[in-house]
C-alpha cells in the first residue's frame, strides 16, 4: 500500500497542495479561475497546518485500525477492498460528522455547506494524487510502506549494530536518530 509521505524539512507550507486539491477534487469545472466563483466553494481535502512556526501538511492516514469507520452511522465511509483505503460515499453521509469526532489525525473535516465529511482519498480515481504532482518543493511523496518499513528496519540495525541508538546512560533506543 502506498501513502502520501511528508518531508518536514521540505515543506514551506504554501498551500499549494490544498489549492490544487480543492480545485480538481472539489470543484465543478476544475480550473482554478472558475472555482473560487462557484458556490460552495471547492474544499480542499488535504491541509496545511503548522505550529511553532512549522508547517505540516495533514491529510488521511486510512489507518487499517480506523476508528472514523465504526463511528459512521450510515455506512458511507467504507474501505475500499481493492486499495485498502478508507473513502466515503458522499451520497450516503448524512453530515453528522461523527467520524470527525473519531479520527485520531484530525484529518477529516466537515463541509457544511454541502452537508458532508470531506477527507482526503489519495485521489483514488487518478493516477497520482493531484498534491503530490503539484507540489513545488517535493515535500509531498508517495511512497511504499513495506519499502519504507524495510528502509527503517535497516537504519536502526545499522545503528544498534553501531551502538549509537543507545543512550550511555539509560540504554534507551533513540528512534528519532533515524532518518
Amino acid at each position: 500500500m502506498k501513502v502520501i509521505g511528508v518531508h518536514l524539512d521540505r515543506c514551506t507550507g504554501c498551500k499549494t497542495c490544498e489549492l490544487y486539491c480543492a480545485t480538481e477534487r472539489g470543484s465543478n469545472s476544475k480550473f482554478l479561475l472558475r472555482s473560487v466563483q462557484e458556490a460552495p466553494l471547492p474544499q480542499a481535502r488535504v491541509r496545511v497546518e503548522g505550529c511553532n512556526q512549522v508547517p505540516v501538511t495533514l491529510q488521511c492516514r486510512h489507518c487499517r485500525q480506523a476508528p472514523c469507520l465504526d463511528a459512521c452511522l450510515t455506512g458511507a465511509l467504507v474501505r475500499d477492498p481493492e486499495t485498502q483505503m478508507v473513502v466515503i460515499h458522499e451520497n450516503r453521509c448524512i453530515g453528522c460528522w461523527t467520524c470527525t469526532l473519531f479520527c485520531p489525525y484530525g484529518a477529516i473535516y466537515p463541509w457544511p455547506q454541502r452537508g458532508i465529511a470531506l477527507k482526503c482519498d489519495r485521489c483514488l480515481y487518478m493516477e497520482n494524487p493531484i498534491c503530490v504532482d503539484v507540489c513545488p518543493t517535493r515535500a509531498l511523496e508517495l511512497v511504499d510502506v513495506d519499502e519504507f518499513e524495510a528502509l527503517l528496519h535497516g537504519k536502526r540495525a545499522k545503528l544498534i549494530q553501531e551502538g549509537t541508538a543507545f543512550k550511555k546512560d539509560g540504554k534507551m533506543l533513540l528512534l528519532d536518530l533515524v532518518k
